[in-house]
């Protein structure tokens, strides 16, 4: 459905940037109320200053079936001079719409267009949620890109494609994009491991030589867990009764068996033990 703008063509009115505002939504309720067109067998096309209503209606539709900027621009103001500053007064801000358009977007511009700089729509297409494949006609004007035979086929190409993507198609689209958390795996249960289920605030000692050392029993006051375990770093909560940690010891003397012995890992402060046989 083609339709003028207010006080464009036959239309009578003035032509304001809230009356084309008002005259799109007029159009979108008369298909739906007297044709019966739904959002999802919509596509819409915006040319030049007809892209600011076009992404202004395509922003309130989550469920357009495509969207086709032809020559769009950024907004009024960054037409007339190059700005990056965001303006009060500036009219049709597509630039701020285009990151709420949920459908496809196909941005088609000449590189040569003396109206609207190719820039516009370059970086239409880098913000859009869900960019089409662009087209760039080499050489095109602001008006004249009707004439170029890749213009006719690149659209038809588009229009095609959303003719033939079904629901299912855009819910995979969608899937893709969303990064889902992972579910966690119901075979693998930390209910008895007390140790190792702390993450914060737990002591860490140096990599034990003994991965697998039997004499640990001081895990958070547990017996030990096997599951706790070849972590390459002691997760025991008293590091003096790890038996993990390196002790120290003198070169020249023999590994006490004595338990009276064993209270001090140095076995030369206390001077040779006399009460047993492990010297």
């Amino acid at each position: 459905m083609l339709y003028d703008y207010s006080g464009y063509g036959a239309s009578s009115g003035k032509p304001t940037e809230l009356n084309t505002y008002a005259d799109i939504e007029a159009v979108y309720e008369c298909l739906q109320t007297e044709y019966g067109v739904s959002q999802e067998d919509l596509i819409l096309y915006g040319q030049s200053v007809g892209s600011g209503p076009t992404l202004h209606l395509a922003s309130k539709l989550p469920r357009l079936r495509g969207v086709v900027l032809h020559s769009a621009i950024l907004s009024g103001l960054r037409v007339v001079c190059h700005v990056d500053c965001r303006f009060c007064f500036d009219i049709y801000k597509n630039v701020n719409k285009i990151r709420k358009v949920k459908c496809p977007t196909l941005v088609i511009h000449g590189t040569e267009d003396d109206v609207v700089n190719w820039q516009h729509g370059n970086r239409l297409w880098k913000m859009a949620k869900d960019p089409y494949e662009p087209l760039w006609v080499k050489g095109g004007g602001h008006c004249n890109l009707e004439l170029y035979p890749d213009y006719i086929r690149h659209l038809y190409k588009f229009i095609y494609d959303m003719e033939t993507m079904t629901t299912k198609t855009q819910l995979t689209k969608i899937k893709l994009k969303v990064r889902l958390p992972k579910k966690p795996n119901p075979g693998k249960s930390t209910a008895g491991c007390y140790c190792c289920c702390i993450k914060v605030g737990r002591p860490r000692c140096p990599e034990c030589p003994k991965p697998q050392c039997p004499k640990c029993n001081m895990c958070f006051g547990k017996p030990k867990y096997p599951e706790c375990l070849g972590l390459g770093r002691c997760c025991c909560f008293s590091w003096t009764s790890c038996c993990w940690w390196p002790k120290l010891k003198c070169p020249d003397v023999k590994l006490l068996k004595c338990p009276s012995c064993l209270k001090c890992g140095c076995f030369t402060c206390l001077g040779k033990c006399r009460r047993c046989s492990c010297w």
